[in-house]
């Protein structure tokens, strides 16, 4: 059957309501940084969409002074039922800016706006509502009675999914009775500036949330801070081993979310339609900027053939292109840089002797953008089954019985997620039981819930966030 030709559906860009001018949010408002400021692009057009005040060392002392007194005088003190209004009217106010917020995100991230509409902003909103529920019952979270907040919680997002890691950091940290101060990534600050505009239509108290644009030198210095109790991360491996190094022999609390490299391992009785579906969103959703993404796929050898040209049918049907069109399935990558490593990534499967197979998908000439990928006849010495590309490559490699398939699932320094495709309850549980990794996913991927905790093992990091679990990172226990 031929693939459907899809008349463009644009969302409109109008929706976003960008300012030309974006401010450091400090102590309930907007201030002027004293930090050079940044422009932030569209990765699908490389147009300058508005320029960012960025701030200053001078400045994140300022936002945590802001954040201690907001603890002390206000946020702490007052009762878990009172902080919950709060959540619950942020989380309001996401779902009633969602189109805007959705639009915004594209445009700054490049996403298909499918995906910021029906995944990330709804998630955020979600993460609000839920921990919103638990700020009046702390006492019964298991971890004592009356858990106490710890302070002042520093926290550093990256740019695949900006307001969604927004909400995973913020949502806890309050309801917990802790006060932040954020920095959202370089690339993608501008969801966060409108969250901090939604902090003020909620009235919430200032100094609770503060909001710093900036680049590495400012999360250093946030993480680096004297005043801060808590530090959440959600980047590199790299840099979260700086940030380790950083606050080791301090008393700051730390939760780390890294990269990964998971394993999507299909057996010979998965439902292969289903499977492929799996894979595609294990690998291709957000551009294949997932730290949880399924860029390793590992198929039983008896239906590699088969499964392989379900996929390569399938993979061929994505349509790339403008991220505000309703029928894109695949965006833009989000900057150049990681766009040029996506491409170093490749080259190395190339010269390494993997086979690739690339979507023959036209490609805009303007942007960001790359064509899915997959990459058979894959070795584990080679680099593209080792290191995490964070773009729409996908490695696949084979295995005959289930003691290999968790022996190559195993062979990496990362332990985030693992995916299980196969028709046996019995082998689903066997094998997540034998799998490294801290979320296990069986016969789906990509499957998130607030009320379930998430993190990972090894060079993933540690910590999680999200459910009764999470909390924890967020109390003196």
């Amino acid at each position: 059957m031929g693939i459907f030709e899809y008349a463009p559906a644009p969302e409109s860009r109008d929706l976003a309501n960008l300012k030309p001018h974006y401010r450091p949010f400090v102590n309930g408002e907007f201030v002027d940084g004293s930090g050079e400021p940044l422009k932030t692009i569209n990765p699908a057009t490389e147009e300058v969409l508005a320029e960012v005040g960025t701030a200053s060392v001078s400045d994140v002392d300022i936002a945590v002074k802001a954040a201690r007194k907001a603890y002390n005088t206000v946020w702490s003190k007052m009762p878990g039922s009172e902080r919950a209004k709060y959540l619950f009217r942020i989380a309001r106010l996401i779902q009633e800016r969602s189109r805007e917020l959705a639009v915004l995100e594209s445009l700054d991230n490049g996403k298909p706006i499918k995906e910021s509409r029906d995944s990330d902003v709804p998630t955020a909103a979600a993460h609000f509502f839920y921990h919103a529920g638990w700020a009046d019952k702390l006492d019964y979270a298991g971890y004592g009675p009356n858990p106490k907040p710890l302070g002042v919680a520093g926290q550093v997002i990256p740019w695949n999914f900006p307001l969604l890691m927004l909400a995973w950091k913020i949502a806890p940290a309050l309801a917990t009775g802790n006060t932040v101060v954020l920095k959202p990534a370089e690339t993608t600050p501008l969801t966060a500036l409108v969250f901090a505009e939604i902090c003020q239509q909620a009235e919430l108290p200032p100094g609770v949330v503060n909001i710093l644009p900036g680049a590495g030198d400012i999360g250093a210095a946030l993480v680096g801070h004297g005043d801060v109790n808590k530090v959440a991360f959600t980047g590199s491996t790299e840099v979260g081993k700086a940030i380790q190094r950083q606050i080791a022999g301090t008393a700051k609390k730390l939760t780390l979310e890294l990269g990964g490299k998971a394993a999507n391992v299909v057996f010979d009785d998965a439902p292969l339609d289903q499977a492929v579906e799996g894979i595609v969103n294990g690998i291709f959703f957000n551009q294949g900027h997932v730290c949880c993404a399924g860029s390793r796929l590992l198929v039983q050898e008896s239906i590699a053939e088969e499964l392989m040209d379900k996929l390569r049918h399938r993979v061929s049907t994505l349509r790339l292109g403008d991220p505000l069109d309703k029928n894109t399935d695949i965006g833009a990558i989000n900057s150049a840089e990681q766009l040029a490593k996506i491409k170093g990534l490749v080259e190395s499967g190339d010269a390494e002797g993997a086979e690739r197979w690339t979507s023959p998908c036209p490609v805009p000439e303007r942007g960001f953008f790359f064509a899915p990928t997959v990459f058979s006849d894959v070795q584990q010495s080679m680099r593209i089954a080792r290191e995490e590309i964070f773009g729409p490559v996908l490695s696949v490699l084979t295995f005959r019985t289930p003691d290999e398939a968790v022996t190559k699932a195993n062979n990496t320094p990362y332990g985030l997620s693992a995916g299980i495709w196969t028709e046996k309850g019995s082998r689903i549980l066997w094998m997540a039981n034998q799998l490294r990794a801290g979320v296990v996913w069986a016969n789906t991927f990509n499957r998130f819930d607030p009320a379930a905790p998430f993190g990972g093992y090894q060079e993933s990091g540690f910590g999680r966030e999200g459910g009764r679990t999470g909390l924890e990172a967020y109390l003196d226990v």
